[in-house]
């Protein structure tokens, strides 16, 4: 469960698995050139079956999903309280990071020109 504030606002957040060893490597991908700024995470959830996991919790939002058409975009408009509440009913377990930290945006909100 990622965010990225200063590109997608407080309430849209990216919900996807990945096969990579070390999933930050994924987030800093997602971070590159197409996206002005890095992404947040707020939760990682392991699993001996992530596609069933992310079907899961795709389905559970998919009321919230930003893009209706392509269903590949991972993108749903959800409040962070109300995101915590679905990760820990899906896996007590799982950590949950409510801040935004969104360096890079609020660094650049306080440069003046």
């Amino acid at each position: 469960v990622i965010s990225n504030l200063g590109s997608f606002g407080d309430r849209v957040f990216k919900i996807g698995m990945t096969r990579r060893l070390n999933p930050i490597d994924r987030i800093n991908e997602l971070s590159g050139a197409s996206v002005p700024f890095t992404f947040d995470v707020h939760s990682f959830i392991f699993s001996d079956d992530a596609v069933g996991l992310e079907q899961k919790m795709h389905e559970i939002l998919n009321d919230n999903r930003v893009n209706k058409i392509n269903l590949r975009k991972e993108f749903f408009n959800i409040s962070i309280d109300e995101l915590e509440k679905i990760v820990q009913d899906i896996d007590p377990s799982a950590e949950f990071n409510k801040t935004m930290v969104a360096e890079q945006y609020r660094q650049s909100l306080s440069i003046v020109n």
